[in-house]
């Protein structure tokens, strides 16, 4: 039986990321700058991100373009070390941890996801979540959201859905989600209109 649900996107929502990181460190091991450097995986990125290719040959073929010296795990981690946990949304979280399910909902790919659920203390608040790179396909794209919304049993009324993402944001509210268009800098707003919601489900 549907009920009321907390979908969040995950980069820039639950947790920060700067590839600037990674393209200084992976500049150190190849003959491209970092200013240019994560150019040369614009090719794999997407095929990546919806499953058209696994981590094996992701990093294989990044290894090719960029030249990288290093060893596949030395790059792998260059990949994933880029993000820093959201401490404002993980109080947030924390607070309504057991009183309602809270899902994701990201375009993500492999090697980030397995990093990011293990690395990061506020992903214990969630039960579950839908991914790109598993769906097969990726957001704002109308398909990701209705398979969302078979897999985890939700009825959009009663789903608040966080993203950062002005046309993700578009489709979940044109499917009937409940919608805030987060960043950072609006969090004590997006703690408001939370809590108002939280009311009128209920959930106090």
């Amino acid at each position: 039986m549907p009920q009321p649900v907390i979908l969040s996107d995950v980069g820039k929502v639950l947790i920060d990321f700067d590839f600037s990181i990674a393209a200084r460190r992976l500049a150190q091991q190849c003959d491209h700058p970092a200013e240019t450097v994560l150019t040369l995986f614009d090719d794999i990125k997407v095929p990546y991100e919806i499953g058209n290719i696994d981590d094996a040959e992701f990093i294989r073929q990044g290894t090719r373009l960029t030249g990288f010296r290093g060893r596949p795990e030395e790059l792998e981690s260059i990949w994933c070390e880029i993000f820093a946990q959201n401490e404002a949304m993980h109080a947030t979280l924390g607070a309504l941890a057991g009183k309602l399910p809270m899902h994701l909902l990201s375009n993500t790919n492999e090697l980030h996801k397995a990093y990011f659920l293990r690395e990061f203390d506020i992903f214990q608040h969630f039960q579950g979540g839908v991914y790109s790179h598993t769906a097969r396909c990726a957001k704002p794209g109308e398909e990701i959201f209705l398979k969302t919304i078979e897999q985890l049993d939700l009825d959009p009324a009663q789903t608040f859905y966080i993203d950062d993402l002005a046309p993700n944001i578009a489709t979940a509210a044109r499917l009937g989600f409940r919608t805030f268009h987060y960043s950072f800098a609006k969090h004590p707003q997006f703690q408001a209109e939370l809590d108002e919601w939280l009311v009128a489900q209920g959930i106090g």
